[in-house]
């Protein structure tokens, strides 16, 4: 064969191959996130109970925000939706600070303390895993656990150590009890997530060229300032990172809190956002169009203070100037 016809023989591409490859993750992707996105953004327009079926436009929506009633829903039944909705708001908020600024301050503690080479920490790798196992321990399961510690009655393994101790003369009601109860999942999350927040800023500290702390060393700058003026300027994108996915994940708070309780459905002080639009959908009458206003509206909240938060940490970064000539 001359180098002609070596020229002319056609070309075989393996490039359709790889697509190939990567469509079953497409196609699960679609069908199990794309079609019910979708689906959720349609049943947000139709009614509720027995008027499931009937299209209503934005009354969902204004009945959520507003509380104000329509053809199909009185005034007091539309306050009450719209009460209970606002008020799942706030506990999200308060079980997500709460549980977000404890972790924080405890992982970049520990961060700071476990990646500093003059401390010369013995066991750091055996204090790392500890500290990540209740990361993978499943929610059902812690939830069980502090049910069983922090039961109401004289039979929580809490209550009957103080009892027996003579420390208290009745139970406590752990879990009833509105701020106790919260106070707990704040505790339980914070438990839960603070070994990998921890694992993440200590990536990040060991990213620093030591070099950098030498140098401040040399000029006499202490841990406090190197802390301030070195290590959190430059972990602020790792920072930011921490802070959006705990902000995705708390506002999306929802199986502590459901599992939460001693009877058969969620506490009304524990009711987040999640566990609202879930309880809407599994009830005798379901409301899926409020579920579904609910979900609508948890999805532009996400999605906004993701946005806000990556522009602000886009905004510190200094910008390239464009030079003359297209040069």
């Amino acid at each position: 064969m001359n180098g002609s016809q070596a020229k002319s023989k056609k070309i075989v591409s393996y490039a359709k191959y790889g697509y190939i490859f990567i469509l079953p993750f497409f196609i699960v992707y679609c069908f199990f996130m794309v079609y019910p996105l979708i689906n959720t953004f349609v049943l947000s327009f139709y009614g509720n109970g027995s008027n499931a079926l009937k299209a209503v436009g934005f009354d969902n929506y204004k009945i959520l925000l507003t509380g104000s009633g329509t053809d199909m829903v009185q005034a007091a039944n539309a306050k009450a939706a719209s009460g209970i909705y606002w008020q799942s708001w706030g506990t999200t908020l308060i079980l997500w600070c709460g549980n977000f600024i404890v972790q924080l301050a405890l992982s970049l503690l520990l961060a700071v303390w476990f990646s500093d080479n003059r401390i010369k920490l013995k066991g750091a790798g055996f204090f790392k895993v500890i500290f990540y196992l209740p990361n993978v321990i499943t929610a059902v399961s812690v939830a069980g656990m502090f049910m069983m510690l922090f039961g109401n009655t004289e039979y929580g393994a809490v209550n009957s150590l103080f009892l027996k101790m003579g420390w208290t003369q009745d139970a406590f009601k752990f879990i009833t009890d509105v701020w106790m109860s919260r106070v707990l999942v704040m505790f339980i999350q914070s438990w839960m997530w603070f070994g990998n927040t921890t694992l993440l800023l200590m990536s990040g500290i060991f990213g620093i060229d030591p070099s950098i702390y030498e140098a401040a060393s040399i000029d006499g700058s202490s841990g406090m300032h190197q802390f301030i003026h070195i290590t959190m300027p430059i972990l602020k994108p790792i920072f930011l990172y921490v802070f959006i996915t705990s902000m995705i994940g708390g506002l999306q708070l929802f199986d502590i809190p459901y599992l939460f309780h001693d009877g058969s459905n969620v506490s009304p002080h524990l009711r987040t956002q999640a566990t609202y639009i879930y309880t809407n959908f599994h009830q005798d009458n379901p409301n899926y169009g409020y579920s579904a206003a609910a979900s609508v509206l948890l999805f532009f909240v996400t999605a906004g203070l993701g946005l806000f938060i990556y522009n602000f940490n886009s905004s510190g970064e200094p910008k390239k100037k464009k030079k003359k000539g297209g040069k």
